[in-house]
């Protein structure tokens, strides 16, 4: 059934949405020379199936058995946002379904950290998966989730790819406002990342190359109703130089020790990463089902420093950087109302790196590690076809350790600290028969038991439907979150990963506390989607050292909070082969930290006013073309002063953040072609990013040396070609 889906899919032009087990074992007769109506009736009339036109593009597929059961899709309020594969459901989320993925500009592979960048409202001033800034939101600030389970590393490449394989992916959901109670963490975002829970599909398998990674996939039936998953990739930047390779390492070390203090100097740079996630699925019965996830995520860089005397005093400099993560849950299902299902995670990130410095003959030892573990126990209880209540418990311990050692002369601190954080959380959610209602109310209470606080979250989502083509959307929420990642110095971890991950003491590093509140009105007729939606949002609790200064508040530790109000405009506009967009977001997002500044307001580091992205995708029969141009104004930075820049090694500043960058403005193609190769599907793509290699200025900041103020500036990433080619089997 799975490749028949996938013909219609291709041949029509349409995209189909299932849970696996609707279609699993489904033998069918399909006839291509029938039309796409036909087609369907003869399905159904083979099956149990029934698929659902939501319109000229998306079908459902359920099965008349079991409609209203704990297993039944979300209900799809917009398919095919901006491309295939990505869809608004009732619950206010932006839903990416990699294996439905079409295509963007500047992708060739459904990246899922870099695709969530072209929704409105969510950026990276520096180009980056490791640093995405969601309504003026600082990365930490989102909650990024692998099968249930928090990651605290999301990039490989130092942040130019993202560290998560989709092609295991089932679906991603994005969430900006009205999150689920049952989330905690992630002030700004919930990304939410689950592999397919079905334990009944077909052997299917790939592989892939392009000019920076190899990867293959896996899903194996081991017996009945035990599956594996696998899946693994490589870097090649190791064994291969390629010019994809080449920009991004001038990328990411123009601003770094790699680069700069032994460009001369360095020889034998080695640079790799890779990845690999397994998931074990095995259903004792139709009611009782077991999972077992695991993921590893590695980057290590070395090089070597010689001096120009002999090569006996050639030293090697280290960057190890690991996600490692693992998950048990049993679910239940006592009837086809209730369901429960408890489940044990951890998570463990370890950064360690080893620096040289030649000049003093010291070696300098930096390492950040988090051991984040718990448990949840979920239950969702289903009152009828309007009404639904979910609630549960959870019980989370964090450990974060820094650790700094220095040989000559011998310095060593390891700081360490521990919280334990206990949950419980209840929703409603209220779904009317016709679907123009939906209203989901969600209440959470967090208990930081080191620090004796108790901070209550509530929740809410509404969106109704009315002249049968608008909708109106009202979200709102509280959150906390106990972590965060602060930067002690520019240099540290070599200067390319210098945020590292600490615990709220309840003191010098609080708890972030968020409120937000929006207003969107959709829509949606005739393949033509117009939506608007305002925003208020404000975080308490942040510190300085959280948000990168590089001008006169680099050096300072103080408490304060954002405010960001804005607003995201989308105009989409389909026809059966092509996609079109364009997109405005505009945000004023000021700071105010206690005794800096006067106490008065100035612009964030991430305050990017006005943001334009435009977009187009073409279908014609197997190939796929995409042209995509981002423009935006730039961000603050401080200027030192004009008459007096500096005093000796001190620079004398302006008001914070009083000066912008230039605008940013990049163009980027792509284009794939789908071919039978033997019995098997295989998919070769090309793209270039930022094809006018327009030399974007990402930052801008002053170092003194000699008494003489020198300005520093990081640029984007140049014209990037890349191919690649993919087999399924």
């Amino acid at each position: 059934m799975l490749d028949v889906l996938s013909t219609i899919e291709y041949q029509f032009k349409v995209s189909f949405s299932y849970a696996d087990k609707v279609i699993n074992g489904v033998m069918v007769d399909y006839n291509v020379k029938d039309n796409l109506s036909t087609t369907l009736l003869k399905l159904e009339s083979q099956t149990d199936l029934k698929f659902n036109r939501l319109d000229s593009h998306f079908i459902t597929v359920t099965t008349n058995k079991d409609a209203f059961s704990f297993q039944k899709l979300d209900e799809i309020t917009i398919s095919n946002y901006l491309t295939t594969g990505i869809n608004k459901d009732n619950s206010g989320a932006i839903t990416i379904a990699p294996k439905q993925f079409g295509i963007l500009p500047g992708l060739i592979a459904p990246d899922i950290l870099k695709t969530i960048q072209d929704l409105p409202g969510v950026l990276s001033v520096d180009e980056t998966v490791s640093n995405i800034n969601v309504r003026g939101g600082t990365h930490d600030q989102n909650l990024i989730l692998y099968d249930g389970i928090k990651m605290y590393q999301s990039g490989h490449f130092f942040g130019l790819i993202s560290a998560f394989n989709p092609y295991l992916t089932k679906s991603v959901a994005i969430t900006k406002n009205g999150t689920s109670a049952r989330f905690g963490d992630g002030v700004s975002s919930i990304v939410d990342m689950q592999l397919s829970d079905s334990s009944n599909e077909e052997f299917s398998a790939g592989i892939g190359i392009n000019m920076i990674t190899a990867d293959g996939f896996a899903i194996m039936p081991l017996a009945k109703n035990t599956q594996l998953q696998l899946s693994t990739r490589r870097s090649l930047t190791d064994v291969l130089n390629t010019p994809t390779y080449n920009q991004y390492f001038k990328r990411v070390f123009q601003d770094a020790n790699v680069s700069n203090n032994a460009i001369s100097t360095t020889k034998n740079q080695t640079f790799k990463f890779s990845d690999i996630s397994l998931k074990l699925l095995h259903d004792f019965s139709k009611k009782d089902k077991l999972r077992f996830t695991l993921l590893n995520v590695f980057n290590q860089l070395d090089f070597e420093d010689a001096s120009n005397t002999s090569d006996s005093e050639n030293r090697t400099n280290q960057l190890k950087q690991q996600n490692r993560a693992s998950a048990l849950q049993y679910e239940h299902v006592w009837n086809n109302k209730l369901t429960t299902s408890i489940k044990g995670y951890y998570s463990n990130y370890d950064l360690r790196s080893s620096d040289y410095d030649i000049v003093n003959n010291q070696r300098l030892i930096q390492e950040n590690k988090v051991i984040d573990n718990g448990f949840n126990i979920d239950a969702s209880y289903t009152f009828n076809k309007v009404i639904k209540v979910n609630g549960g418990i959870q019980f989370n311990e964090i450990g974060i350790s820094n650790l700094e050692e220095v040989n000559a002369p011998f310095f060593k601190r390891n700081i360490k600290r521990v919280l334990r954080t206990y949950s419980a959380y209840a929703e409603t959610v209220f779904s009317s028969i016709n679907k123009n209602t939906q209203l989901k109310l969600g209440l959470r209470q967090n208990y930081f038991r080191k620090f004796n606080i108790s901070i209550t979250e509530p929740r809410f989502y509404f969106s109704q439907r009315f002249l049968k083509d608008f909708r109106l959307e009202l979200s709102g929420e509280y959150k906390s979150q106990s972590t965060s990642q602060l930067i002690d110095l520019q240099n540290d971890f070599l200067g390319v990963e210098k945020r590292r991950w600490v615990l709220a003491n309840d003191n010098t590093i609080p708890i972030q506390k968020s409120k937000q509140i929006s207003l969107g009105l959709i829509y949606n007729k005739h393949k033509l989607l117009l939506s608007a939606e305002g925003y208020y949002k404000t975080v308490n609790g942040i510190t300085t050292r959280s948000q990168g200064f590089q001008n006169q508040y680099q050096f300072t530790n103080a408490i304060g909070d954002y405010t960001v109000k804005g607003l995201d405009v989308l105009i989409n506009k389909k026809t059966d082969a092509l996609s079109t967009w364009i997109s405005y977001s505009y945000s004023d997002n000021n700071y105010t930290f206690d005794n800096l500044n006067n106490n008065d307001a100035f612009p964030s580091n991430f305050d990017v006013k006005h943001q334009i992205n435009f977009g187009s995708t073409y279908q014609w029969e197997q190939l796929k073309l995409a042209f995509g141009v981002n423009w935006r104004s730039g961000k603050p930075y401080t200027k030192p002063d004009s008459n007096t820049p500096n005093t000796g090694n001190t620079i004398n500043y302006q008001a914070p953040n009083s000066s912008r960058l230039e605008s940013y403005v990049r163009a980027d193609l792509s284009a794939t072609y789908q071919f039978k190769l033997g019995i098997n599907k295989a998919v070769i793509g090309a793209s270039i990013w930022n094809i006018l290699d327009k030399e974007n200025i990402l930052n801008t900041y002053y170092t003194v040396k000699e008494d003489q103020v020198s300005k520093i500036e990081n640029v984007s990433l140049g014209l990037t070609p890349n191919v690649s080619f993919r087999v399924k089997f």
